[in-house]
């Protein structure tokens, strides 16, 4: 992360956020820098005082949008004929879209939409295999678009306020990459048995 911050450093007014913004686009078509490590600069950044926090967080979504939905776009339009070709299937080999396929099917495209933003190796695989498969777009873009509400404005955000503990920012938001599936589930369990306990104590005849 580093070499891009020090590269970053080197521009000022709008290009930090044209550069952040075009990594993470080509990000999406399998560009060999890792999303966290771009959303990590960007806070770095904001932190420096070089970019404001909130127009970098408004910057990275749309970032990370607009290359998530390349990517079901390219599923959707092009399908596996495009596997073919070397570039994508190094990117999407056949046993990652094989995986997707059956996570898609049997966990509803819905919560695998959600739960592939936290998911680095799986993230452009069932990205492309939702286009492959048909998902309707608008089912695509909110659900990966509630979870990049949460990802991207807890990694930038992360990093700007606590840039004088780097390491231990790192190490946390690592950790809540890999719980976020228990913590939503727990959410969701709080949740159904607080309307369990509603239905149970409303009175009987009352609507």
């Amino acid at each position: 992360m580093d070499w891009l911050v020090d590269f970053l450093l080197n521009f000022y007014g709008p290009w930090p956020y044209l550069l952040i913004f075009g990594i993470l686009l080509l990000c999406g078509f399998g560009l060999p820098v890792p999303e966290d490590v771009t959303l990590f600069a960007g806070g770095l950044l904001a932190y420096y005082g070089v970019c404001d926090l909130w127009l970098m967080i408004l910057v990275c979504f749309l970032g990370v949008m607009l290359g998530d939905s390349a990517m079901w776009f390219v599923g959707r339009h092009y399908g596996r004929k495009i596997l073919k070709k070397p570039f994508f299937h190094r990117l999407l080999p056949d046993e990652r879209i094989a995986l997707a396929s059956r996570k898609l099917n049997s966990k509803g495209s819905k919560r695998m939409l959600f739960f592939g933003r936290f998911m680095p190796g799986l993230r452009a695989p069932i990205y492309f295999t939702s286009g492959l498969l048909h998902v309707p777009y608008i089912r695509f873009f909110s659900m990966d678009g509630l979870a990049a509400a949460i990802s991207v404005p807890l990694f930038v955000g992360s990093v700007y306020y606590f840039g004088d503990s780097l390491d231990s920012v790192i190490r946390w938001i690592k950790r809540f990459e890999h719980g976020i599936v228990f913590i939503v589930i727990g959410a969701g369990l709080f949740l159904a048995f607080r309307w369990w306990r509603s239905r149970r104590t409303t009175p009987e005849g009352v609507a």
